[in-house]
């Protein structure tokens, strides 16, 4: 056998890094548990400061653990959202650089959110069309101001996706709405736009609270391919 394989020692960082993650994932150490102190780590492990200090950043980029100044660090839950949220800053960097990338974003958003809001015809209560109902009055009552108005279009959103009851679907819907509001978008503010946005919405909540799922997605549709073209990249702004 000619083949070279080199074995490839680890850095100090990198293996505190997993024997921490091993404590959490095992469940040694719970969500709501305090992190050892960094002393304490330094004397089990027999490391510096240094490795103990990257291994537990390493573990707060992955949402493991929360990091506080003065504060032992804490085990936080990992749920659906903070898994999604990790990639969060590269998926900006390249949204923000690449007009394919946010054309392809929108299109998936079309595809994702047409399937949430069939599933929220078949599903929804009577409390979840007040929901949606009430969040349309918000959103009409921030007329104006940007930033209200905004917020509450995507509350209505993320409630459609959890109707399904699935979390992921909900952290997926934020994710995808928080790159478009931040990275692309002069929206909705300009006249007429808002009464537009508004009147889809509620043709939306008719459809979902007759349960006709066809006409539902539909709706979803024609909604999200007009207001498509106000999320723009900066340069063209």
């Amino acid at each position: 056998m000619n083949r070279s394989e080199p074995i490839v020692r680890r850095k100090l960082s990198d293996e505190v890094f997993l024997r921490l993650k091993r404590l959490i994932t095992s469940g040694d150490l719970m969500p709501g548990d305090d992190m050892p102190s960094e002393r304490e780590l330094m004397e089990r492990f027999e490391v510096g400061r240094p490795a103990i200090r990257e291994a537990m950043q390493a573990l707060s980029n992955m949402g493991l653990v929360a990091i506080s100044h003065g504060e032992r660090a804490k085990v936080l839950q990992l749920t659906a959202k903070s898994i999604i949220k990790q990639v969060d800053g590269a998926a900006k960097i390249i949204l923000s650089s690449s007009k394919d990338t946010l054309e392809h974003l929108k299109t998936a958003r079309i595809f994702f959110e047409r399937g949430m809001v069939r599933e929220a015809a078949e599903k929804a209560t009577v409390e979840d069309v007040q929901r949606l109902k009430a969040t349309v009055a918000e959103q009409r009552a921030a007329r104006g101001d940007s930033e209200g108005f905004i917020s509450a279009d995507m509350k209505f959103h993320t409630q459609i996706a959890a109707i399904s009851g699935n979390p992921i679907y909900v952290a997926v819907s934020e994710a995808m709405l928080g790159w478009l509001k931040e990275y692309h978008t002069e929206m909705l503010i300009w006249t007429g736009k808002e009464q537009f946005t508004l009147t889809e919405h509620e043709e939306i909540i008719g459809r979902i609270e007759k349960k006709d799922a066809d006409g539902a997605e539909k709706a979803m549709i024609k909604h999200l391919e007009r207001s498509r073209a106000l999320y723009v990249m900066n340069s063209e702004k």
